[in-house]
């Protein structure tokens, strides 16, 4: 059966998982794949396109139907919703960051995000700013979440801090105590919910909608 542009997507998924991104070349994936690296290039012309592709992919489904509740649960919604599908493949946070793929499944997510927010009454033009601080939120903390996962067993941060000989003040030291030792949804919940509560401070300075002004307009 020939190779289909899926088929390249969804071995590239499967790489990840085994090797990490750091691993992911266009001639090892095709050995993964047992064909030659130049059938890859017959659907991705260099590993970068690749890598839109499989940012895209790994976003499916999260831009779907949210359910009939208000704009702050349906905010926690999608946001849990990208977290979960970053986190779901390895290094799945770092490959849709290095990317700016305008693909179907991200214009899809993003045109969602962007509803939800000027159904809080943000006009587009701010929903759209603020969709994307909520998405670099998400995707930072990803990222830290899975460079972790990545740490030694035996990683140690004060006996690192200690060998550079810096001082540093007990608040700071109890602070990077709970970064280490707390649950990192724990940890996500707590930004979202800092976030969600500043954008309702910020609905409560806006104007009525337009809509709603030309309804009580004698």
């Amino acid at each position: 059966m020939p190779l289909r542009k899926a088929d390249v997507v969804e071995g590239a998924l499967r790489f990840l998982d085994a090797e990490g991104l750091d691993q992911l070349t266009m001639r090892r994936l095709g050995a993964a794949l047992d064909v030659q690296g130049g059938a890859l290039y017959r659907h991705f012309p260099n590993k970068e396109a690749l890598l839109d592709a499989v940012a895209d992919r790994i976003v499916e489904g999260v831009g779907d139907p949210l359910p009939d509740v208000a704009w702050p649960e349906r905010t926690r919604i999608l946001s849990n919703r990208l977290r979960t599908a970053l986190l779901r493949h390895r290094d799945g946070a770092r490959v849709v960051a290095g990317t700016f793929a305008p693909g179907a499944n991200t214009i899809i997510g993003s045109d969602m995000a962007v509803q939800v927010l000027c159904g809080a009454g943000l006009p587009p033009a701010q929903a759209g700013w603020m969709s994307f601080a909520l998405f670099y939120y998400v995707l930072g903390h990803c990222i830290e979440e899975q460079a972790q996962l990545r740490l030694p067993a035996d990683h140690d941060w004060r006996s690192r801090t200690a060998q550079l000989d810096v001082k540093v003040s007990p608040q700071y030291a109890a602070a990077l105590d709970s970064l280490a030792g707390t649950d990192p949804a724990e940890r996500f919940d707590y930004g979202l919910h800092v976030f969600i509560d500043g954008l309702r401070r910020l609905q409560a300075t806006l104007p009525p909608p337009e809509e709603a002004v030309r309804g009580t307009t004698p």
